[in-house]
C-alpha cells in the first residue's frame, strides 16, 4: 500500500473533472484495503472507494480519503466445458477482454471497449450489444471492510438487474469488491442482435469479427475520454410502460424500442435527447456530444457543478416532451462520498 505525493483527482476520472481529496491511497491487496481503511475511519475521514473512475461525476472536492483499488492477478482454469477466470477487481476490463483473446478464450467480444475496471462490472452489471454482465459471472468476491471477513455471492445471488445490482444496495456502504470470477463456455455462441452485429451470419462470423465491429462502434460514437473528458452513457435507458411506448411510437416510428418484460419496454436514451435537438448544447464547459446524445462531455475546462447543470437541462427537456424521467448512470460524488444523481437534477 502507499499514499499519493498528489490529491488531484482529475487523472484519475474520465471525465477529466479538475477537484481534489484531502488523500488519496492506493490498494494493492485485501490486507492493505483493509489497513487503509482502518486507518482512514481512526482519522474520522469520509472515504471513497475508486476504482477506475469511468463511472463518477465529482460535483466538488471530496473532503476525506480516496482509496485507489488495484488489486491485480488474472487466474484462468479450465473444465471439459468452460473456462473459469479468476480476476482482481483492479484489473482493466477492456485489457482483460485482450489478454483472453491472445489465450483464445472467446464470450467477452461484446463487452469490449467499456472503461473501467473489473471491480465495477458486477455493481453496475456492466452491458452492451445484447449481453450483461450477468450472462458471463458465476461469482463476486467482496470483503466487508469493518471485520475483514470475505465473502463470495453466486450470480444469481447478486441480485443483478439492468443497471443494477445487490452490490448499490445491500452491499454499497461498508463493503468492496476484491475479485469476480467469470465462466465463458468453450463452445463459443455468437450474439449478434445489437446494431451492426445483425449484419453477420451466426455460421461464419468470428470472436475477432464481432470484437472488431464493437470497437468500431463505440468508437465512431463515443468519445476517448483521454482525448475528450466524458463517463460514457450518461443516463440509463428508461423503462416505461407498454401504454407510454405504443404512444410515442404512434407519434415517432423510427423510435427505438426494446421489450424488457410483460408489462414495459426500454427506450434509448439517447434517441429522446436527440429528439430535444439538443445535440451540442453546452453550459459552462460541459456540452451534449455531437455524434451522441447520451453522452455528456467535458469540453476542457467543466466544473462537476457545469456537468450537472447540463444534466438537469436535458432531463428537464425529455421530461417536458415525452414525460419520461431519466436517471442518471453515473454515480455523482459530493464533498462526503456518493449523492443522489436523480435528486441534483430533477
Amino acid at each position: 500500500m502507499s499514499v499519493c505525493q498528489s490529491t488531484q483527482l482529475k487523472t484519475l476520472n474520465t471525465f477529466c473533472i479538475s477537484a481534489s481529496a484531502d488523500y488519496i491511497s492506493i490498494a494493492i491487496s485485501i490486507e492493505s484495503l483493509l489497513a487503509l481503511w482502518q486507518e482512514a475511519i481512526e482519522k474520522n475521514h469520509s472515504i471513497l472507494l475508486l476504482g477506475g473512475g469511468s463511472n463518477v461525476l465529482f460535483t466538488e472536492n471530496f473532503k476525506g480519503t480516496v482509496i485507489l483499488n488495484r488489486i491485480l492477478g488474472i487466474n484462468v482454469q479450465e473444465s471439459d466445458i468452460a473456462w473459469h477466470i479468476h480476476v482482481g477487481a483492479g484489473e482493466n476490463w477492456h485489457e482483460l477482454i485482450t489478454y483472453l483473446f491472445k489465450q483464445q478464450i472467446y464470450g467477452l467480444e461484446n463487452l469490449a471497449l467499456i472503461p473501467g475496471n473489473v471491480g465495477s462490472a458486477p455493481i453496475q452489471n456492466i452491458g452492451a450489444y445484447g449481453i450483461e454482465f450477468k450472462h458471463v459471472c458465476e461469482y463476486v468476491d467482496f470483503v466487508e471492510l469493518k471485520t475483514g471477513n470475505s465473502i463470495r455471492l453466486t450470480a444469481n445471488e447478486c441480485q443483478f438487474a439492468y443497471r443494477d445490482s445487490i452490490f448499490k444496495h445491500q452491499y454499497k456502504d461498508g463493503y468492496a469488491i476484491t475479485a469476480v470470477g467469470l465462466c465463458l463456455n468453450k463452445k463459443w455462441e455468437p450474439i449478434l442482435t445489437y446494431g451492426a452485429l445483425a449484419q453477420f451470419s451466426r455460421e461464419n462470423v468470428t470472436p475477432k469479427q464481432i470484437f472488431d465491429a464493437v470497437c468500431e462502434m463505440r468508437q465512431s460514437k463515443l468519445p476517448d475520454p483521454t482525448l475528450m473528458g466524458n463517463a460514457g452513457s450518461f443516463f440509463k435507458n428508461p423503462i416505461v410502460s407498454i401504454e407510454l411506448a405504443c404512444k410515442i411510437k404512434s407519434e415517432y416510428p423510427d423510435c427505438p424500442q426494446y421489450p424488457y418484460n410483460e408489462q414495459s419496454v426500454k427506450i434509448a436514451a439517447g434517441w429522446l435527447i436527440d429528439q430535444c435537438q439538443l445535440k451540442g448544447y453546452s453550459i459552462g464547459g460541459a456540452a451534449v456530444h455531437t455524434k451522441q446524445a447520451l453522452v455528456l462531455i467535458n469540453k476542457g475546462n467543466a466544473t462537476g457543478q457545469d456537468v450537472v447543470a447540463l444534466a438537469a437541462y436535458v432531463y428537464n427537456k425529455v421530461a417536458e416532451k415525452f414525460n419520461i424521467f431519466l436517471e442518471p448512470e453515473v454515480r455523482f460524488i459530493g464533498s462526503k462520498g456518493e449523492i443522489d444523481a436523480v435528486e441534483c437534477i430533477s
